[in-house]
């Protein structure tokens, strides 16, 4: 450090030199930008896909076209919870998507409020250890749901909020599923690849069975639309949602209808019918 009294004995020449390297100094102040502390913290400052030009066009193109079923599904799920379930129309939740980030999603609330998740939790691990079909607790009677909420979600209608996180980039209208993070920490590294894309409001799994199709099977199609995605496989993907979804509203019924027929003559210990 050069004192005043040195300064002043120091030729003009000589002390720009010793400014420029008192200055040249690297900072202790530059260098305390926070960084993450563990994995979790390192999650959130994932890099963003940067989406093709066609990718993204084809999501704001949806987004404008859905906005006025968003307006109208609104008002109705909000006259169906406050005659049900008093509470917010719109639910919140912590998602994983690209390459690990955390985000928070948006949909219609179908649950009543301060549910449990423990259920859900054994649920999950359940079908991955058994990697059985993926079939939602919903057809077992899951009485965590709002009257209706079933249909909400079977038709995909409680999914429509999720235009918001398009909007915002965190999502796209086809990729994989964005998972809950207590999913997240059950997958490995392999398993983890189907993270290599921007997670969607439908996707490749989506349309090819989805509770029909087991873990590894949901993993290996979502791994394969990453490696794979295009304009014409996105439009494709599209055009096939409605008719899944359809498909997925049967599946449901039929379930509901056999968890039913078994509890009225069969009752089975343990398992929980909605009411």
């Amino acid at each position: 450090m050069v004192t005043t009294s040195q300064a002043v004995r120091l030729s003009p020449t000589r002390l720009n030199l010793v400014a420029t390297e008192q200055f040249s100094k690297p900072s202790k102040i530059s260098n305390m930008t926070p960084r993450p502390k563990n994995a979790q913290a390192h999650q959130a400052f994932a890099p963003r896909e940067l989406l093709p030009a066609w990718k993204r066009a084809i999501d704001l193109l949806c987004c404008l076209v859905a906005l006025p079923f968003l307006a109208i599904a609104t008002l109705l799920v909000a006259a169906l919870t406050a005659a049900t379930s008093p509470g917010p129309v719109f639910f919140q939740q912590e998602r994983i998507g690209y390459r690990g980030r955390r985000f928070r999603l948006f949909k219609f609330r179908t649950m009543h409020t301060r549910s449990e998740t423990a259920s859900h939790q054994a649920h999950f691990t359940e079908l991955v250890r058994s990697n059985t079909p993926m079939q939602k607790m919903d057809a077992r009677g899951d009485r965590r749901l709002i009257p209706c909420g079933w249909l909400l979600r079977a038709t995909g209608l409680d999914e429509l909020p999720q235009i918001i996180n398009v909007l915002r980039g965190e999502m796209s209208v086809v990729g994989p599923r964005p998972c809950i993070p207590y999913e997240y920490e059950q997958y490995d590294a392999r398993q983890r690849e189907r993270f290599a894309s921007v997670p969607g409001l439908t996707g490749l799994w989506q349309v090819s069975g989805k509770n029909r199709t087991t873990f590894e099977q949901m993993v290996r199609l979502d791994v394969e639309y990453s490696r794979t995605k295009s304009l014409t496989l996105d439009l494709k993907i599209i055009l096939l949602t409605l008719p899944a979804l359809y498909t997925q509203v049967v599946d449901v019924q039929k379930a509901k209808r056999g968890v039913q027929g078994k509890t009225a003559y069969e009752p089975a210990p343990g398992l929980q019918t909605a009411r």
